[in-house]
């Protein structure tokens, strides 16, 4: 049998779609005999899932806890502070995006440098790449995909916002 996300066949006379959104389950059996084949009644369980999808698009988790009212960039899952490092007596600027990740909570640090020599072109920089971060992560657990931050790796060197104009489909 063709493997289908979200349908199992849990005996031998019909199809089961769940669909698990905040821990909240949707589910219905197709009766092979109900829908008068294998066949039929696959095809009733995929359109009925591919159905629900929609209704429960961006119901998945995104926090571990519900966001804050207040934030400091006036976007969801991105914040900016400035760190203190005691060993240098320095400030820094960071941008940090905090995202879930098997139920875990992650973040990526942004660090646009220390405080007394930075730019606004340095910052704008870390802002816009911070945002981009985030978007991909939403874009990929709206739409089931697998998220990589590994395409963020030596930020600092490449701006990865002007190659993309759109989300990738």
């Amino acid at each position: 049998m063709i493997k289908h996300k979200h349908i199992t066949e849990p005996d031998a006379f019909g199809f089961q779609v769940r669909i698990v959104r905040r821990g909240k389950e949707t589910s219905r059996y197709f009766s092979h005999k109900l829908w008068g084949s294998k066949y039929k009644s696959i095809k009733a369980a995929i359109a009925w899932r591919d159905q629900m999808l929609v209704v429960l698009k961006g119901s998945k988790t995104r926090f571990l806890k519900p966001p804050k009212n207040k934030t400091t960039t006036g976007l969801t899952g991105v914040s900016r502070t400035i760190k203190f490092d005691r060993r240098k007596d320095k400030k820094y600027l960071c941008y940090t995006v905090f995202w879930v990740c098997d139920g875990k909570s992650k973040n990526k640090t942004f660090q646009v440098g220390n405080v007394e020599s930075i730019t606004a072109d340095d910052e704008l920089h870390a802002f816009r790449t911070a945002r981009l971060f985030r978007s991909y992560y939403e874009h990929a657990i709206d739409n089931d995909l697998p998220f990589d931050d590994g395409q963020f790796a030596g930020w600092k060197k490449k701006r990865i916002y002007d190659t993309v104009s759109t989300l990738a489909a």
